[in-house]
């Protein structure tokens, strides 16, 4: 795999199985290794030039000093908004868990820190002439899950099939790699970075938990199972930071598995997520 590209070309699809895709500036070469935390230790981490928790940018977009409250209110943010807000971008809190997970999941393959490669990419400039169509948010579908098998009886059934996967995947492709300010509403940009910064600052606490409670095969064959670590990194790190009802971060985690992952991942993420929780709730008890 060294040197390689991961097979990273969009399939999703409402009705078939698929993986996760990235936008083209985050396709990055892989690196050889033979346990998961080695590709994303501190060690790799360039702190010294790492924003701080508190630190806002020029425009102050993300600022998390302004944030408190609605870090209180977690729990209404995630059931309660709407999927775009007056100005077109999108204001869920499935768009924030899906931009950190895709930031993870590339932080993870190169070796980055994941709050420094978001904030690259919120500050890259934008091609000359490049203009986005905000209508394909309203027609980006956040909750696309796997399914069964499809049977189609004719050329033209598989052939319509064909054309709507296709469409779907072309769709989701232009907004992961459209500029995050033009698809992302700021509150939804804060709370990102609020979870980016999470999962860095956990992330040497949860490497020992997660291969506690992962299947042996995910321990073997890490390359093969970078998202779905990086869904158990997300979700227990705004578990363990943010304070959200865990049964939404579960449910939540559990939904971006269906979304990206294949076969029993939503079950044994769904597994491993209460597994931890009642693992942090036990140990809190006992403090």
């Amino acid at each position: 795999m060294e040197g390689a590209l991961l097979p990273l070309s969009s399939t999703s699809s409402s009705k078939l199985n698929h993986r996760f895709s990235l936008p083209s500036t985050l396709l990055l070469k892989s690196q050889r290794y033979s346990h998961f935390p080695k590709f994303f230790s501190k060690s790799k981490f360039d702190t010294s030039s790492s924003l701080s928790i508190r630190c806002s940018t020029r425009n102050s977009t993300l600022s998390l000093d302004r944030d408190n409250a609605f870090v209180s209110e977690n729990d209404k943010f995630s059931t309660d908004l709407p999927k775009v807000d007056k100005s077109g971008r999108f204001c869920s809190p499935r768009a924030a868990r899906e931009l950190a997970l895709s930031i993870i999941y590339a932080s993870c393959l190169e070796g980055l820190d994941p709050v420094r490669l978001f904030e690259k990419r919120m500050n890259a400039r934008r091609e000359t002439g490049y203009e986005f169509d905000k209508e394909k948010l309203l027609e980006y579908n956040h909750m696309s899950f796997g399914g069964p098998t499809v049977e189609v009886e004719t050329d033209e059934e598989a052939n319509e099939l064909l054309r709507d996967i296709q469409l779907e995947s072309a769709i989701e492709e232009e907004v992961l790699a459209a500029p995050p300010k033009l698809v992302y509403s700021r509150l939804i940009l804060r709370f990102t970075r609020k979870l980016l910064v999470a999962v860095k600052d956990r992330w040497d606490i949860h490497v020992p938990i997660i291969n506690k409670v992962i299947p042996p095969n995910w321990k073997n064959e890490p390359a093969g199972k970078i998202l779905e670590l990086s869904i158990l990194h997300l979700a227990m790190s705004e578990i363990a930071m943010l304070d959200t009802r865990h049964q939404i971060v579960i449910n939540e985690a559990v939904d971006l598995a269906k979304r990206f992952c294949d076969g029993a991942a939503p079950r044994i993420i769904n597994g491993c997520l209460r597994t931890f929780y009642q693992d942090l709730e036990a140990s809190n008890n006992r403090v």
